[in-house]
């Protein structure tokens, strides 16, 4: 399982790689936040059979999931996570879910063959309209555009 803490702020995501990860101000913590509001060791976070457990070690400020001060609790994916001022959104996820460029599964398209596409698109949208009926309903098992009005004149009639 995947695990990480993504900082509201836009800063860098923490990953949390080992089973037992403590937070705090503390030079010994794996995570450590440089505040005055945040305890030497403020909290534990604890990786286990898919779940990520939250343990406040008796903080000053306090922890706090989706708002409510916790002194325990199960983190689930985009839960919010607030340890005193600082404020993450959870995500558990499956392993490997390495980033990837968007250049590794993006196919570049010939400008000539997209407007090839889109004229093959209207001739279709064309055959389409000329061979069906303009009753609105459905035709020869194909959908047709509701020809109805997206406002009657009643619902006009209070805005007035």
């Amino acid at each position: 399982m995947r695990a990480q803490l993504l900082p509201l702020d836009g800063s860098a995501p923490i990953n949390i790689t080992k089973d037992l990860v403590l937070i705090g101000r503390k030079e010994e913590c794996d995570v450590r936040l440089e505040h005055k509001s945040v305890s030497k060791m403020h909290c534990v976070l604890v990786k286990t059979d898919g779940l990520l457990l939250l343990r406040d070690l008796g903080s000053t400020n306090g922890t706090r999931v989706n708002g409510t001060r916790v002194r325990r609790a199960a983190l689930l994916p985009n839960d919010q996570l607030s340890i005193a001022h600082y404020r993450f959104r959870v995500y558990l996820g499956p392993d490997g879910a390495e980033e990837i460029s968007a250049n590794e599964h993006t196919q570049q398209l010939n400008p000539v063959e997209v407007a090839e596409l889109m004229r093959q698109g209207r001739d279709r949208h064309d055959k389409k309209k000329d061979e069906n009926s303009d009753d609105g309903q459905k035709a020869e098992g194909r959908l047709r555009h509701n020809q109805l009005p997206d406002v009657y004149p009643d619902d006009c009639a209070h805005l007035s």
